[in-house]
């Protein structure tokens, strides 16, 4: 693959900080200007795709029929103007991973990630830090009116000034666990530039100590677990590469066992581990989301209610489908059980086997890659299909685009020899 130019790398700078901190945009300059920022970057990606002639047809089958499936779904939506919507923002999403996964090397993606997630922590700690310093008291975000609230939630906030008391900070994003997860991205970008040999020891253990820095401030328990796990997973692939046949499924059997081992062991003693995580017995209110999706699920459970992505606030029934301490719920808090509910069991079974084969694809790219890019796939992917387990967040954002720009980079190696 031929080098990518400055404005490409740029653009894919650019498109991954929108990814990862969309919510920045929106806070600092509405959903209209956020909406722009998008369309005007989408835009010029699909310009690039044209120029090099990018062959869609080439895509993953699993991909394409995720896509037809959320598609088709407006025909039988309960809401199908939101469905258009919904089906549109995922679109958009996924042409610019497309336009990652076809127009850039491992190497140039990986780099493009670390720039644009530096940009998301450093703004963060100075978002903080000028409010805990010079404001010094919460900050709502631009262009939202709450005067008509006797008493605004905190999860309204964009920053509650909590730097110096040592709460959870949420940075230009304005939610702890998405900065969190910023944070773990740049650990694994920065590591994988070094195992790669690019730039130098000091940048190294500065981006790094910045990433961890921010994750402890965060206190973000599901992005904590994911960080736990990845290292795992990445340990035991770089065991199993070095290996034969034997060797490699051996550590592949060992490594599944022991994910079995851990579900049953965090299930028998959840309660001594919530307490170390800082979480309440129900999960922070997922208990009883989860309770409430799977009921409405339950309703229409072969197809679903119609994709729609995030849940949009003024469409029946989620203006009001869970609404705790004055604040609405926007997704189910499961990005499997988001799936149940807006695809129903076709859904499940189709986005499951997008997600379970590619996740199998960056297993054997991790034994069988380059030695330079082998473990990044892989490390992205389990990242995102973690905090799936907590958050919806693998279905917008930087979550799908992980996921369809791991899926089709390790679906053929066509991309790699251009």
């Amino acid at each position: 693959m031929t080098p990518a130019s400055s404005y490409r790398l740029f653009l894919a700078t650019l498109g991954f900080f929108t990814l990862v901190a969309g919510d920045a945009w929106r806070y600092l300059l509405s959903w209209w200007g956020w909406g722009a920022i998008v369309v005007i970057v989408v835009t010029l990606a699909v310009i690039e795709l044209v120029r090099s002639r990018v062959d869609v047809r080439r895509l993953p089958i699993l991909l394409l029929a995720t896509l037809a499936l959320m598609t088709l779904s407006i025909a039988w939506s309960a809401y199908p103007g939101a469905s258009a919507l919904g089906v549109a923002a995922t679109l958009a999403t996924t042409v610019f991973a497309v336009f990652l996964a076809t127009c850039f090397t491992w190497a140039e993606l990986v780099d493009a990630l670390a720039r644009a997630v530096r940009i998301v922590l450093v703004l963060s700690l100075l978002f903080e830090l000028v409010v805990a310093v010079f404001v010094r008291g919460p900050v709502l975000p631009l262009w939202v009116d709450h005067s008509g609230l006797e008493e605004i939630p905190k999860a309204f906030y964009w920053s509650r000034d909590v730097l110096f008391d040592g709460g959870r900070i949420q940075g230009i994003v304005g939610n702890a666990n998405i900065l969190a997860m910023a944070a773990l991205l740049s650990l694994i970008a920065e590591i994988a530039r070094r195992v790669a040999g690019r730039g130098s020891g000091l940048g190294f253990v500065t981006w790094v100590v910045l990433a961890a820095g921010v994750l402890a401030l965060t206190r973000s328990s599901t992005v904590f677990v994911a960080a736990a796990v990845v290292a795992v997973v990445c340990l035991a692939a770089w065991f199993a590469r070095r290996g034969s046949g034997p060797r490699r499924v051996a550590t592949a059997i060992g490594l599944l066992a022991l994910t079995a081992g851990s579900a049953v062991a965090a299930v028998i003693f959840r309660g001594p581990l919530l307490e170390l995580l800082g979480k309440s017995a129900d999960l922070t209110n997922r208990l009883d989301i989860w309770a409430v999706v799977a009921d409405l699920s339950g309703r229409r459970p072969i197809a679903g209610w119609g994709w729609i992505s995030y849940w949009a606030p003024w469409v029946e029934p989620y203006d009001d489908l869970v609404v705790i301490k004055g604040v609405t719920y926007l997704q189910a808090h499961n990005a499997w059980l988001d799936v149940y509910l807006q695809l129903g069991i076709l859904g499940l079974v189709v986005v499951g086997l997008f997600a379970l084969t590619t996740l199998a694809r960056t297993w054997v790219y991790a034994l069988d890659g380059p030695r330079d890019s082998a473990l990044v796939p892989m490390a992205l992917l389990v990242a995102v299909l973690v905090q799936g387990l907590a958050e919806s967040r693998l279905l917008i954002e930087i979550g799908w685009a992980i996921l369809v720009l791991v899926s089709i980079r390790t679906a053929t190696n066509r991309w790699e020899r251009r």
